[in-house]
């Protein structure tokens, strides 16, 4: 299942690249645009107001609980606790209840069967919780 999650996001990534790549190559000025926005938008920086073009609003810390302790639902699917800040979740229509993720990737996953990644999630989650006691 890793392996699949692993393939779904580097296919995701690559279309990204090369959807970006082409139309640059068809607008020589949109590089320096390009090139403009990654650097008012550092990705690393620790200031929220340059922190990403893909956080653009992080909930306080604290201010959102989301079920498996917050963590991404794809990444507790697989057997690994991946913390996520709840900028980027989803709410169940069935039992509103609230679900936290990573990416955007992760999301779009998800939503591909959110029931059914949602059961699996809450039996490896029973496992996770069990191997921390």
């Amino acid at each position: 299942m890793a392996r699949l999650l692993h393939r779904a996001a580097a296919a995701a990534v690559t279309a990204l690249v090369l959807t970006s790549v082409g139309a640059i190559r068809a607008d020589p000025g949109l590089e320096s645009d390009v090139v403009s926005a990654a650097a008012a938008h550092d990705g690393a920086s620790s200031d929220p107001s340059r922190a990403g073009i893909w956080k653009a609003v992080v909930p306080p810390a604290g201010s959102m609980h989301g079920e498996f302790e917050g963590n991404d639902p794809i990444g507790v699917m697989a057997g690994v606790r991946i913390e996520a800040d709840c900028s980027i979740n989803w709410t169940d229509p069935d039992d509103r209840r609230l679900y936290c993720f990573s990416s955007a990737t992760s999301l779009v996953f998800f939503l591909d069967a959110p029931q059914e990644y949602l059961r699996r999630a809450r039996k490896q989650w029973r496992q996770l919780n069990r191997s921390i006691s």
